[in-house]
């Protein structure tokens, strides 16, 4: 599933070819990809202009005129084409939405797992995410006083979508190696010193990620990097770049979770 890098990467190409755009028909060819009621969605959203894309967490937000929100998540294997009418239609399209210059938005989804949301109240949607970790406004303090009496293992809480937003399994394993912290601690035993380290390692692998477009292992997201800058995800057994000791893989919560026993004490 892309995480914030790579959602935040797909938001920032989708904007040249779309801000400005006035959406003119929908087809809907996988009625459970719409979470708003289909009709609602085929008859609202023509009509409206796409005044501004940015990134919530791991949804796709386009704000449209008239105070409308469009919010797409593309889960395992969604991808959003941007695309001529003329252009052949590929097999997993499921949703088209057709634009006002000859080109069409495509929902593409192996998977069927992608879901987009129509409405004028972003909360209906979002109302139940944490904080954006690369926020401005988003502190040392705040991230400390996220974890007041929190006594869950570290890696499952990171990846609580309501406890902080965007972050998924590859950039929390990264930034608890960066932060020389195990995943498997239980957050109660994490010294202000740790949280601060935590605090400045999730926003540093964020930024890495998103400057080498995030990371690719299929055609699913591709063009991306930080695939091959990776010090413990996915390399189970192999030396760790920082001290050569193996990279361990354990489970948590049914996630894999890769660590360095020597680097994260």
């Amino acid at each position: 599933m892309p995480e914030l890098p790579e959602v935040e990467t797909i938001v920032r190409e989708l904007r040249q070819p779309l801000v400005g755009r006035t959406f003119t028909q929908v087809i809907v060819r996988w009625e459970k990809t719409i979470q708003t009621p289909v009709a609602e969605f085929k008859h609202n959203l023509p009509g409206k202009q796409i005044e501004s894309i940015r990134r919530r967490a791991k949804y796709i937000w386009f704000h449209l005129s008239g105070g409308w929100s469009l919010f797409i998540h593309l889960k395992m294997s969604g991808n959003l084409q941007v695309l001529p009418v003329s252009t052949p239609c590929e097999k997993h399209v499921h949703t088209i939405l057709r634009l006002d210059n000859g080109h069409e938005v495509r929902f593409k989804d192996t998977r069927k797992f992608g879901r987009a949301y129509l409405t004028r109240d972003p909360e209906t949607v979002t109302g139940h995410l944490g904080p954006e970790p690369l926020a401005d406004n988003f502190t040392l303090a705040d991230f400390k006083a996220l974890f007041h009496r929190k006594k869950g293992r570290l890696k499952p809480l990171l990846l609580n979508q309501a406890f902080i937003a965007g972050l998924g399994n590859i950039y929390a394993d990264e930034a608890c190696h960066d932060a020389g912290i195990l995943p498997n601690r239980t957050a109660d035993t994490l010294s202000a010193v740790e949280l601060e380290r935590l605090y400045h390692s999730i926003r540093k692998v964020l930024n890495h990620g998103i400057m080498h477009r995030g990371a690719t292992f299929d055609e699913v997201y591709p063009g991306g990097k930080f695939q091959n800058f990776f010090q413990v995800y996915g390399r189970t057994g192999e030396p760790c770049r920082t001290c050569d000791q193996p990279v361990e893989r354990i489970v948590l919560s049914s996630r894999s979770t890769h660590f360095c026993p020597n680097c994260q004490r």
